[in-house]
């Protein structure tokens, strides 16, 4: 890249660490506490650098546990690395993933607002959009019932719809595509092109679908044990990982 591209994603030599847990006995904790330690250390991401463009769509593959949705809610600022930097350059950001962010107890619609001010709109901004949301949600009645007598299926309407119409400059997709009935799966792919045909709008995708990679992104990022084994266009990388991958 040169010099003067825009950057709206910089990380550097990020490293992310779990604590697990593992199972032992009572007695032997008790009998040797230092041989049988409760937890350890695991490395998820291993020092990690790249540069996402203003603009670019970025696919993430990877084998499961290869780090890809650890770095991607870094990223989003779930959470913190234990080492380097991400640095967003002011843009706001949304993540689409299942199971991220809503309060089951609470209902549709008030998931709406709730979700809508952790990703940093006003009450009455939420409100201009708050009818568009729902009719593309298409969960009718449902949006004023509790988000846990929701199936995956609405579930994943409701966050679809939330983060499409409720447009970040930075928007991360982790494997959402997929899920849903085909109608709604060929509305928010829809949806997600004409987004992402916007210059101004970056976004990263994980996805384990090469097809639809090859379809809407740029540029492959390949994460492998937590390192990137390969970065590069969609022609270059996803034959090699297709073919490691099989």
């Amino acid at each position: 890249m040169s010099e003067s591209t825009e950057y709206a994603i910089s990380v550097s030599d990020v490293k992310i660490r779990y604590r697990i847990f593992k199972k032992v006995s009572l007695l032997k904790t008790i009998l040797a506490p230092h041989k049988y330690k409760k937890t350890e250390l695991f490395e998820a991401v291993k020092g990690v650098t790249f540069e996402v463009p203003k603009g670019q769509i970025l696919g993430v593959v990877g084998k499961n546990g290869s780090g890809k949705s650890t770095l991607l809610k870094a990223i989003a600022g779930i959470f913190a690395p234990d080492e380097g930097t991400i640095d967003l350059h002011g843009h706001t950001i949304s993540l689409l993933s299942i199971g991220v962010g809503f309060q089951n107890k609470l209902s549709g619609r008030e998931n709406i607002y709730l979700s809508g001010m952790l990703l940093g709109f006003t009450k009455e901004q939420i409100d201009e959009k708050l009818d568009e949301i729902i009719e593309f949600s298409e969960l009718g009645d449902f949006i004023d019932k509790p988000v846990k007598t929701y199936s995956s299926g609405m579930y994943s309407k409701l966050a679809f719809s939330i983060t499409a119409i409720l447009e970040t400059e930075i928007m991360l997709i982790d494997e959402v595509l997929s899920v849903g009935d085909a109608k709604f799966k060929k509305k928010s792919y829809e949806k997600m092109k004409s987004l992402i045909n916007n210059e101004d709008r970056t976004v990263v995708i994980v996805s384990h679908n090469s097809d639809t990679l090859r379809k809407l992104c740029d540029n492959i990022l390949w994460l492998h044990d937590g390192e990137i084994k390969m970065q590069g266009t969609c022609e270059e990388i996803l034959p090699i990982y297709e073919k490691f991958m099989s």
